[in-house]
């Protein structure tokens, strides 16, 4: 059975009136927040019908020197798994890290094979800062022993092509949009590029 269609989603920030549907998916999926402010989180929605596909979080952290942020709780909708949702959602969430100064993103996670493939590494728990030290302990705590600390830099981050498309559509590659420019139209001026003879 063919899932919902991808070709129409877009990542937004959370809204306040969001916070109970938020709050009960975190439930659903076993991802306890202690710290929750749904202002972190974004989600996926699907612009035709408002619904939503996934969420993620960009938590920061503040330590005795300074900040540093975490990817954390980051789920897809069962019907939507396996079209590149959640790698839009971390794509959002890793330009917002960017947009607020973060040059390295850190993530604790049970599935550090699906995060490496976005360019997150393994590093050593000893060289964690000092809040992801604790936060750490809590995800073992609640998600399993085996979560690792990874790190992004995050002008290494990409997509891969077969996510960026899956997001697309789940048969395939889409085709390339046109542009003003493939008209001959100059964007900037609104005005054709080329002298039609008129």
């Amino acid at each position: 059975m063919r899932g919902p269609d991808v070709s129409c989603m877009h990542v937004r920030p959370a809204e306040k009136r969001e916070e109970v549907w938020l709050l009960d998916r975190l439930d659903e999926f076993g991802m306890p927040d202690p710290a929750f402010r749904s202002r972190d989180y974004v989600f996926a929605v699907d612009e035709e019908t408002g619904k939503k596909a996934g969420f993620g979080r960009l938590r920061v952290h503040s330590g005795d020197d300074s900040s540093v942020c975490e990817l954390t709780n980051i789920g897809v909708l069962p019907d939507w798994r396996g079209r590149g949702v959640g790698a839009h959602v971390i794509e959002r969430l890793v330009e917002s890290a960017h947009d607020q100064g973060f040059d390295r993103v850190f993530s604790l996670t049970t599935e550090p094979d699906y995060m490496e493939q976005f360019g997150f590494r393994r590093i050593d728990e000893s060289t964690l800062p000092e809040p992801l030290v604790r936060r750490l302990s809590e995800v073992r705590e609640t998600e399993g022993e085996d979560a690792v600390p990874l790190l992004l830099d995050a002008d290494e981050f990409s997509v891969p092509g077969r996510l960026r498309r899956r997001f697309r559509s789940d048969e395939g590659e889409s085709e390339p949009q046109e542009t003003p420019e493939d008209f001959g139209i100059d964007s900037d001026t609104a005005t054709y590029k080329y002298d039609t003879g008129g």
